[in-house]
């Protein structure tokens, strides 16, 4: 896809926003990184390193990013809405915007070691390949040719009887020093990247068959002192 789809995905985003209703809660800190901030980090044992790109490989800063909501009287538990979003991804994709496409494994099950494309508009298509999931939970990591180098993790848990919580955290840097550029000098592509998050989230909370209570919670820590290749 040519450069002159970018402006259009992110017009769109900042569209998005000025109409989005879901009230959001933002905050940025910058601290120093510490040995707990690489708990998201290592490979789980079985997965294959094989064209991964972890985020020691990439550039500039860490980022360590939650994407945080509450659903009040969901109708599925935490393993079933892992369960079904494992069944599809794109029951919680903004699909006219980003789209999971699976391109090895098989097309019935979810498992350690299938691989997706998330397509999205201009240069953000992502590869990434399941690196481990749980009755709760799920995490992707980024393949070579994605703009941040990482892993993602979905995770669902119960804070009460009739209440849940879904969060998407993240550790990862760019993947290279024009993604760098993109993500943390001119803030396009971390703006296109919080409009796909926030819009998963309130997929996830239709899917559930809840109410999303206190909107949503994105939080941002620039990690200071992590190594990288540049």
């Amino acid at each position: 896809m040519t450069a002159t789809t970018w402006p259009l995905g992110i017009a769109l985003t900042s569209w998005d926003y000025m109409w989005r209703s879901t009230p959001m809660h933002r905050s940025e800190l910058e601290e120093p990184a510490e040995d707990g901030d690489q708990s998201l980090l290592s490979l789980p044992e079985g997965v294959s390193g094989d064209e991964l790109q972890p985020q020691e490989r990439g550039y500039g800063p860490l980022f360590h990013r939650r994407y945080r909501t509450r659903i009040d009287d969901p109708k599925l538990s935490p393993e079933e809405l892992i369960s079904s979003l494992e069944r599809n991804l794109n029951r919680a994709a903004p699909t006219t915007f980003a789209r999971f496409q699976k391109v090895s494994g098989d097309k019935e099950h979810f498992a350690v070691g299938d691989e997706y494309v998330v397509r999205m508009p201009g240069p953000w298509d992502g590869p990434v390949r399941v690196a481990a999931c749980t009755p709760r939970s799920f995490r992707l990591a980024t393949l070579q040719g994605h703009l941040e180098a990482g892993q993602i993790e979905f995770r669902a848990a119960h804070v009460e009887e009739a209440r849940l919580w879904f969060e998407i955290e993240s550790w990862a840097r760019s993947s290279n020093r024009f993604s760098n550029l993109l993500y943390h000098h001119l803030r396009m592509a971390k703006e296109v990247q919080a409009h796909m998050w926030i819009s998963f989230l309130e997929r996830v909370v239709k899917l559930s068959g809840g109410r999303m209570t206190g909107g949503i919670e994105m939080d941002t820590r620039r990690l200071t002192g992590a190594p990288s290749a540049g």
